[in-house]
């Protein structure tokens, strides 16, 4: 996995998706990849230039670690963000903080997300809608 850090976006794949809207992404975790070379902004600028839209759940997920930003750390907050997200079928994910602390001298950090979800309806989908679309992309893929 690449550096991730406050701004990275995730998406899940799914056939076609960086060919619509010509992205350049790595694999990360599973079926979600990282997008590289654009933020939230730029991203949702180019989604909804091909017509597409990109919703930005208000809900925030958070994660802590006990030691200071490693790779190896950030990488397993980040499998941590994703199995609490996973059950809402969102299809998209950006890193929105990672803040260092100290409790009693023992540094800890705190990553937070915010889900995020690409569809071309202007409404966002039911949990369920979410669901089949997802359902339907892994089938593609096989």
């Amino acid at each position: 996995m690449s550096t991730v850090q406050v701004g990275t976006i995730l998406m899940k794949e799914w056939p076609g998706m960086a060919q619509l809207l010509q992205l350049e992404t790595e694999p990360c975790s599973g079926n979600w990849s990282l997008v590289k070379t654009l933020d939230g902004i730029s991203l949702d600028r180019k989604i909804h230039a091909a017509g597409w839209n990109f919703f930005f759940m208000a809900a925030e997920v958070k994660v802590m670690f006990w030691g200071v930003l490693g790779t190896a750390k950030i990488q397993n907050a980040m499998q941590r963000i994703l199995a609490k997200v996973k059950p809402q079928h969102f299809n998209g994910l950006e890193v929105t903080g990672m803040v260092a602390s100290h409790f009693l001298g023992v540094p800890y950090v705190t990553v937070s997300a915010h889900s995020r979800h690409l569809q071309q309806g202007c409404y966002l989908d039911s949990s369920e809608a979410r669901q089949a679309s997802h359902d339907n992309a892994e089938w593609a893929k096989r």
